[in-house]
């Protein structure tokens, strides 16, 4: 199974909680983690179940995404999930290309995964769904070609990543104007204070 058979399914969950990862830290870059699996109806699709918000501010510092790979990795697969891949928003609104920091732990993530995808977020788009104009996914879909160099697939392959959910903007938007991004806990909130739970269990309460 070659990564370029591969679409990637994500679920309205790990959708929502990337986006207002984003939204609450409008001015750093912020990353996270991918949670799922491949389908078990359909072994070229990977579904993506659920996000573990990573880091806003000590986004390069090795030691801290070691400590939170390990951790995320038991937790989700006593569940029988894996780590799938890896989220990133660029610090930049005008910033659209995968840095080095990113391909980075993106690398990191297919030792977990082999097909690992990264997703990046538009920022375009994303203040196109602020204003109620956006209905497709406000990210970008990048993956490993056979030089294990990261590639972004372009939008006339869009087939290959779609939002499980056809509601999920409109879902999302609920919870952009009641500001629910404040709600969201990452990897350094939780070593700030450890009574911050990173699986962010009540946010869709």
């Amino acid at each position: 199974m070659g990564s370029v058979d591969l679409r990637y399914e994500v679920a309205q969950k790990a959708y929502i909680k990337l986006v207002l990862h984003s939204l609450k830290h409008p001015t750093s870059a912020v990353n996270g983690i991918l949670i799922g699996r491949v389908s078990a109806s359909n072994d070229t699709t990977v579904e993506i179940v659920d996000a573990v918000p990573l880091f806003h501010s000590h986004i390069a510092l090795l030691p801290q995404l070691e400590i939170s790979l390990i951790l995320i990795e038991e937790y989700f697969s006593a569940k029988g999930l894996n780590i799938v891949g890896y989220f990133h928003a660029n610090e930049r609104f005008d910033d659209h290309e995968l840095g080095g920091v990113a391909k980075n732990i993106g690398d990191h993530t297919c030792r977990y995964f082999p097909q690992a995808a990264i997703l990046l977020l538009d920022n375009k788009k994303l203040e196109g769904l602020k204003k109620s104009k956006e209905r497709g996914a406000v990210m970008q879909l990048y993956v490993r070609d056979a030089s294990k160099n990261w590639k972004l697939v372009p939008s006339d392959g869009n087939s290959r990543f779609s939002l499980k959910e056809p509601s999920a903007n409109l879902v999302l938007s609920d919870y952009i104007s009641s500001e629910k991004w404040n709600n969201i806990v990452d990897f350094d909130d939780h070593l700030d204070d450890l009574s911050k739970d990173w699986l962010n269990p009540g946010l869709f309460n």
